[in-house]
């Protein structure tokens, strides 16, 4: 899979992306806000693993690349009558550029043209600021937020906003 939008890319995630992934996913401040403030502590070797035996079915793994450079990557999997996204832009230079916008319309225009679904969900923390804006700019709504849902790595109590974005809700503009 590949998607353009002029100096945005979103492929596949491919083995050869394990040591960039595996770079991000131990960076705490990349992790943060998925509750690993010290990153996952994971291996190349594992990432690969991962990236080899993932069922494109399921779930579909993306790397962003901006003018050819790895800025993040985001996913999405299909369950029922609705696909669970996230995203991650890792390199703080592109952050707050708009780059997570257009990302999520590429993604989200794809998702909603190649599968029969009712609504795309997610969840961000709710310190998140950021991501909340630009959710509901598209079009997302809050379904519900989660206090104290659950602990992080280091034992702090995290909230979460959970999104639901239905197809007639989806602002492409």
């Amino acid at each position: 899979m590949r998607l353009i939008d002029d100096d945005l890319v979103l492929r596949a995630a491919e083995p050869t992306d394990a040591k960039q992934l595996t770079e991000w996913w131990n960076d705490g401040r990349v992790m943060e806000h998925a509750g690993y403030p010290n990153g996952l502590g994971t291996t190349e070797w594992e990432t690969l693993d991962l990236l080899r035996n993932t069922d494109p079915k399921t779930m579909v793994r993306l790397i962003i690349e901006i003018g050819g450079i790895l800025v993040g990557e985001c996913s999405y999997r299909i369950e029922g009558n609705q696909a669970e996204l996230g995203i991650k832009l890792c390199e703080p230079e592109y952050q707050n550029r708009g780059y997570g916008t257009r990302t999520l319309k590429l993604m989200i225009d794809h998702i909603f043209s190649h599968a029969d679904i009712e609504k795309i969900v997610l969840d961000t923390n709710i310190d998140n600021k950021r991501a909340q804006h630009v959710y509901e700019a598209l079009g997302f709504k809050k379904v519900t937020t989660r206090f104290n849902a659950w602990q992080d790595q280091l034992g702090a109590w995290q909230s979460a906003v959970d999104y639901e974005l239905r197809r007639e809700d989806f602002n492409l503009t």
